[in-house]
């Protein structure tokens, strides 16, 4: 399993009975998780403690219930690059997101993310490419743009695409508190689908792809997206999108069903006959404090080059 360990302004401090005790940075809050299928004693304090608690209804979704939380606040990660082998450059910026509390559970950020932050920016980073052509990351479903901001930091060009306006409106605010306000990203509002295969007609090439999809979705013009049915054609133009001499290939899963396996097939069939290299995928997890045990948060698969 690969762990998102590095966090010093999040962490999950308890889990039991189907919900999770997080700490933001100084606000802690209770979601429900379906994964914590255990009951365990409840001994930490935090949860007598909290500032916000989701509860979710029998007939779907739910609602907040808050404690002295305010409407928004911030939390930072710090990218750990070290084994990218070039210790005398200097040291990355902190990233830092905008969250607050909305719809069905979410704070805007996923943290296990962190872990693939890590990754890929160390390969953006230890990448040797002419100064004129820097590394060109495209960041699909980018959501609040953790993915962008990272490879943004770490030198990359990076073309951030999502369907909802509101969404990357809130990634740019947080590249701009993280101080990448002017950073060469690319923001679109479009449907994945059709931007990829615009991109393709156009001769676009990126040396790095991220993926993020979502099981469910909709376009800006209401387009229909449904994971089970067309992943796997989106995955397919891939090969056409990637550079000659590409770095990397990223997706991520949180739908049940897609497990790391499944990615392992998907992305062995797609990218290995064309480019080589090797693939590996497995769980994404976070630690708990009070067990010491790792919860499980979805999956990811990454390709790299031989």
């Amino acid at each position: 399993m690969w762990i998102a360990k590095n966090w010093k302004d999040y962490e999950i401090l308890d889990a039991s009975g189907g919900e999770k005790l997080e700490r933001w940075d100084d606000y802690l809050l209770i979601r429900p998780d379906p994964q914590v299928i255990w009951n365990t004693p409840r001994t930490n304090n935090g949860w007598k403690k909290k500032n916000g608690h989701y509860h979710r209804s029998s007939k779907g979704g739910g609602e907040w219930e808050f404690f002295r939380l305010p409407d928004e606040w911030s939390i930072s990660y710090t990218l750990d690059t070290s084994s990218s082998g070039k210790n005398t450059l200097p040291p990355l910026p902190k990233l830092t997101f905008r969250l607050k509390p909305f719809s069905f559970k979410h704070t805007g950020l996923f943290p296990e993310q962190a872990v693939n932050w890590d990754w890929f920016s160390t390969i953006i980073r230890r990448a040797e490419r002419p100064a004129n052509q820097p590394v060109k990351i495209l960041n699909l479903f980018a959501y609040t743009g953790g993915a962008t901001l990272a490879a943004a930091a770490a030198g990359a060009h990076v073309t951030h695409v999502d369907a909802s306006k509101g969404m990357v409106g809130w990634a740019k605010e947080n590249a701009a508190a993280s101080g990448l306000g002017n950073a060469p990203v690319r923001w679109l509002v479009d449907d994945c689908v059709k931007f990829v295969e615009r991109e393709i007609r156009r001769g676009s090439h990126y040396d790095g792809i991220i993926m993020d999809p979502p099981s469910y979705g909709r376009g800006p013009k209401g387009e229909i997206w449904k994971i089970e049915e067309q992943l796997w054609a989106l995955l397919a133009l891939m090969p056409r999108l990637l550079s000659e001499t590409p770095l990397f290939f990223l997706i991520n899963s949180y739908t049940t069903g897609l497990q790391p396996a499944v990615l392992s097939y998907l992305l062995n069939t797609v990218l290995t006959g064309c480019f080589g290299g090797h693939v590996t995928s497995d769980e994404i997890g976070l630690p708990v404090a009070e067990s010491g045990l790792i919860l499980p948060c979805g999956a990811s698969g990454r390709w790299e080059p031989a």
